[in-house]
């Protein structure tokens, strides 16, 4: 299967999983970087990425998983087209399931960028997410 195109959900004021990840680098770095190591996962293996780093979570909303210690990260994403995913919220999971409120933020996402795809698609280049470390 060809390599996926990653994208991140953004409207007219925030790319709200970029964003997350940028309070991430600058709260937990080890976490930052376990999320990373997901992220060039699912560039690489896309819809064949499963559990233990990754999960549906229900009809075309799925969880990429990170964990740092007892903290676990979940960025929900969806598959727009073959080949093109979108990052479209992020949390800190702390009950046994992500909250059905997460998950249907990130369907209303989902169903926002298929009505006007080239509104809400900002490309992830995993060097500008990992920045430098001074940055």
């Amino acid at each position: 299967m060809p390599a996926t195109q990653v994208f991140f959900y953004k409207d007219d004021r925030e790319v709200p999983v970029k964003d997350w990840l940028a309070e991430l680098r600058k709260r937990d770095r080890k976490g930052f970087a376990k999320c990373v190591v997901r992220l060039l996962e699912l560039a690489k293996y896309g819809h064949e990425l499963r559990r233990p780093a990754a999960d549906i979570l229900q009809a075309g909303i799925y969880e990429l998983r990170a964990k740092h210690g007892h903290v676990q990260y979940r960025i929900l994403y969806f598959f727009h087209g073959r080949n093109v995913t979108v990052l479209a919220h992020a949390i800190v999971k702390e009950g046994a399931e992500v909250p059905q409120a997460d998950v249907r933020l990130a369907a209303q996402r989902r169903d926002r960028l298929l009505r006007d795809p080239a509104a809400h698609l900002l490309e992830l280049e995993i060097e500008q997410v990992e920045g430098s470390e001074n940055g």
